[in-house]
């Protein structure tokens, strides 16, 4: 079978290091990765927890299809309580790391406590070191990187690192692996960097060996044909998800000035297409795509800045091409700000790579920030000088990098949209759910993603459900709240396998069941994923409930829920969330205040 069977277990307050078998009763209820780090984060540590103290458990999991031969195989999760919603984090990533992670033998790696200096973890199959830290601690991730492989005189050893952001306990900071992927949301890096950890490296000999090799590469390889056919694959490796971003002005659901339009002047000068026209020096932004461990779709993107920008004039360093341009990264450095610069927006691309951070928060924060500025609430003498008016590619630039240092007014960015709006007396500025910032499309233009926002475990976000196709059809409420319900099950199977979400768009249920099933013991059809699913979702939102967070939290601001969209698909049109949310609930089987019934829990054999 291909669960290692072993949890890596690391105690930084007493600086040990530990093995156990993995506890096979979760591991056949919920799968792996982010399923299963949820049920050991439930079991371990007390929701009501400080996110940024000693007592917060944080887990990097694979799942069980991860560094096999399925495609997009490279997927693993950062699992623990967030500081930027105090809620249950999953942030998910690809590259390489994850999979060398599950080379090396583990399953899953479990940190607890907190170093009283600043380490790195080291892990070569069983020889698993806690290691100082002290000449990287202050470095960038890329800095510690390139130190880390040095030491070790390994380039395949993989590295997962933190930067200043998350020394420095940005809300928003982020745990980026191999030089350009990140566990990106919910301010997972600021975890990392509350316990002196700045870095993990790993390497791995052990190999996956799977329960039935024969059965799964033959169907691995039926399944991986109908995927390299499809268009959606071939979408995704020729544009990546920038595309989106003239679907979402065409429709009117691109968030613009901080979520005030719909649709912006300057989307053109930065679509998809921009980024293979020469611009005036000869210089063009995309080098090529790039694909994770295992992945037939490569819908990254490699880009370089022209040297002649203002942004690295003068600063070779940034010469070199790195992690390019996808539609969440144009959305949030582009018209949630009103930037029309595309290598400004490449440049805050490789700021948040460096430093550390999530790109959408980062984005949606400082968006908040210049609604603030252009109101008279915050002035230049708090902004270092700075105009920090809509559409500044100086203001995006130099912000992008003092919030990625933790210098000037970047410390003040580095809370978040809620509580940087909070502190200006305007909370209802940010565009947030449960304190985590929205992602490219609008929840009045879409009324599947705006009841998605509200109600997802980890605060707002894209990833946690599949509205797309209803909302396309629709801009009415009618069938939204079921279609959320079911697709945050069947996305929380998927991440819970240890395979990319964009394979969805061609595979579903019964695909996922014939691998899962050929790898692993016992009976795994379609039945069993789905409730799989509902377990998961169900026990994120028990860790929440415990937390602390209620049916209140479930909500969107105001300027979704009562300022009419300016244009679009749904014009005039604001998130009917009062409509969809009681439907919701119904429809997981949950009290009219959004609490598990006890006939539910039961149901899916979740023990409180």
């Amino acid at each position: 079978m291909s669960w290692q069977n072993k949890v890596l277990r690391v105690d930084l307050t007493a600086g040990t290091v530990s093995v156990e078998p993995l506890n096979m009763d979760w591991a056949n209820d919920y799968l792996g990765s982010r399923g299963l780090a949820t049920k050991y984060l439930y079991e371990e540590m007390d929701p009501e927890a400080d996110a940024l103290g000693p007592d917060n458990v944080l887990i990097f999991a694979t799942g069980p299809l991860g560094g096999t031969m399925a495609s997009t195989s490279g997927r693993f999760g950062v699992i623990t309580k967030g500081p930027l919603t105090n809620a249950i984090a999953c942030s998910n990533s690809g590259g390489k790391f994850g999979a060398e992670l599950k080379f090396a033998g583990y399953d899953m790696l479990i940190v607890k406590g907190r170093s009283e200096k600043p380490v790195y973890l080291s892990i070569r199959d069983d020889k698993v070191e806690i290691l100082p830290a002290d000449e990287i601690w202050g470095q960038s991730v890329w800095y510690a990187d390139e130190w880390i492989r040095k030491q070790h005189q390994d380039p395949q050893v993989k590295v997962a690192a933190i930067g200043a952001a998350g020394e420095n306990l940005s809300r928003f900071a982020c745990v980026i692996n191999d030089l350009h992927r990140a566990a990106g949301r919910s301010g997972v890096g600021a975890v990392m960097g509350s316990k002196n950890l700045k870095a993990i490296c790993a390497r791995g000999t052990v190999g996956v060996t799977g329960e039935n090799p024969g059965k799964f590469m033959r169907v691995v390889q039926e399944v991986n044909k109908v995927l390299h056919g499809s268009s959606n694959r071939r979408g995704l490796m020729r544009y990546g998800t920038h595309a989106m971003l003239d679907s979402m002005q065409e429709f009117g659901g691109l968030p613009t000035h901080n979520f005030q339009a719909v649709t912006f002047v300057g989307a053109e000068k930065i679509n998809h297409k921009s980024v293979t026209v020469k611009n005036r020096n000869g210089h063009t932004s995309l080098i090529r795509n790039a694909a994770c461990f295992g992945c037939t779709i490569a819908c990254g993107r490699i880009a370089k800045i022209d040297p002649k920008h203002f942004s690295v004039k003068d600063r070779p360093e940034y010469w070199a091409a790195s992690g390019g341009l996808e539609y969440e990264t144009v959305f949030a450095f582009g018209p949630v700000v009103g930037v029309s610069d595309l290598d400004a927006l490449t440049f805050a691309g490789f700021m948040m790579n460096e430093h550390g951070m999530d790109p959408i928060s980062f984005g949606v924060t400082l968006a908040a920030a210049m609604e603030l500025y252009e109101l008279g609430i915050i002035t230049k003498q708090q902004t270092d000088g700075l105009d920090l008016s809509f559409g500044s590619a100086e203001a995006l630039v130099v912000m992008s990098e003092r919030t990625g240092k933790h210098e000037g007014f970047g410390k003040q960015l580095g809370l978040g949209s809620r509580l940087l709006c909070e502190k200006y007396g305007r909370p209802e500025l940010a565009m947030v759910a449960k304190g985590q910032e929205f992602a490219g499309y609008d929840g009045r233009a879409m009324q599947g993603m705006g009841l998605g926002y509200a109600t997802s475990n980890r605060g707002a976000c894209h990833l946690r459900h599949d509205t797309f196709t209803e909302d396309y059809k629709d801009p009415g409420t009618k069938g939204k709240a079921q279609a959320c319900a079911t697709s945050q099950d069947f996305v929380a199977m998927v991440d819970s396998s240890g395979l990319c979400l964009f394979t969805t768009g061609t595979w579903g249920y019964e695909d996922f069941a014939r691998m899962i099933d050929a790898d692993l013991p016992g009976k795994w059809d379609v039945e069993r994923l789905r409730q799989t699913g509902e377990r998961i979702w169900n026990l994120e939102k028990l860790f929440n409930l415990k937390a602390g967070l209620t049916i209140k939290d479930d909500t969107l601001p105001p300027r979704m829920l009562k300022e009419p969209a300016p244009a679009g698909f749904n014009k005039g049109g604001v998130t009917e969330l009062e409509v969809m949310i009681p439907q919701y609930y119904a429809a997981r089987g949950w009290s009219k205040e959004g609490v598990p019934s006890k006939e539910k829990l039961d149901s899916l054999n979740i023990l409180v």
